[in-house]
């Protein structure tokens, strides 16, 4: 029998959620407990990590899984990881459902980067005014730097600045070309960070920085082991037999 594990905390997972309810496919939705308030899924819900490859391991043991569908974002390399030894381990098939990373188009001015440290360094010596679009996780590098003013978007208000280092603005995505084309204009915006999360949830500040000819530090996605992927819901449902069921 069919019990899935979708390991979430996309948009791309909701809407596969959303699917598999549909289907009638007994699943169990996984977030990391990252965000205080979650998105409601129609499919049974648990919150938090599992302990490493041994706890996750354990819990597919336990919870009788027999596929488990890693929708995770593009830079949760660890669970990711982990999910590919836990599966490995247990003999229980792994696919991702990975979103396309987002290319550049004519007038992107985008300097790719690897890592935060990097991302950090590549800002300019002198004071800018950078919008911020990274999540709340790895922000203290960038704060570091004092003579930046930074505009921040997360989900959840956990700090505040003081209106000389800049300004926080509680939105959760899907977010549009006329709200982000508003953002970079009222704040003054002369760089965008970003994580290359891929997607069109979160595309539209590419697309508003690209507008206004403003430089963009893309960070690239963190490597993961080898895995099945696939860049669509139907064809999680086709991989899991419940494709029009």
């Amino acid at each position: 029998m069919l019990r899935v594990l979708v390991l979430g905390g996309t948009t791309e997972a909701s809407r596969l959620a959303q699917a598999l309810a549909q289907a009638g496919v007994d699943g169990i939705f996984s977030y990391a407990g990252r965000t205080s308030v979650p998105i409601a899924q129609p499919l049974p819900t648990r919150v938090g990590g599992f302990g490493g490859v041994a706890g996750l391991q354990a819990y597919l043991q336990t919870e009788r899984i027999t596929h488990v569908v890693d929708a995770t974002h593009p830079f949760a390399a660890q669970m990711s990881s982990h999910a590919v030894q836990a599966c490995a381990a247990v003999g229980i098939p792994l696919l991702a459902l990975e979103r396309p990373a987002w290319q550049a188009h004519s007038g992107d001015v985008w300097q790719h980067v690897p890592d935060i440290a990097a991302a950090v360094q590549a800002l300019p010596a002198t004071p800018a005014r950078v919008f911020l679009a990274i999540g709340r996780q790895h922000l203290a590098p960038f704060l570091a730097c004092a003579q930046h003013w930074y505009l921040l978007r997360l989900v959840d208000p956990v700090l505040d600045l003081p209106t000389e280092r800049g300004h926080v603005v509680l939105d959760r995505g899907p977010f549009t070309l006329e709200g982000d084309r508003a953002l970079l204009h009222a704040h003054g915006i002369s760089h965008v960070v970003s994580k290359n999360s891929g997607g069109a949830g979160a595309q539209a500040k590419l697309t508003a920085a690209r507008e206004r000819g403003l430089p963009v530090i893309l960070i690239d996605r963190p490597p993961v082991p080898a895995r099945q992927t696939v860049g669509t819901i139907n064809d999680v449902c086709l991989w899991l037999g419940c494709a029009g069921s």
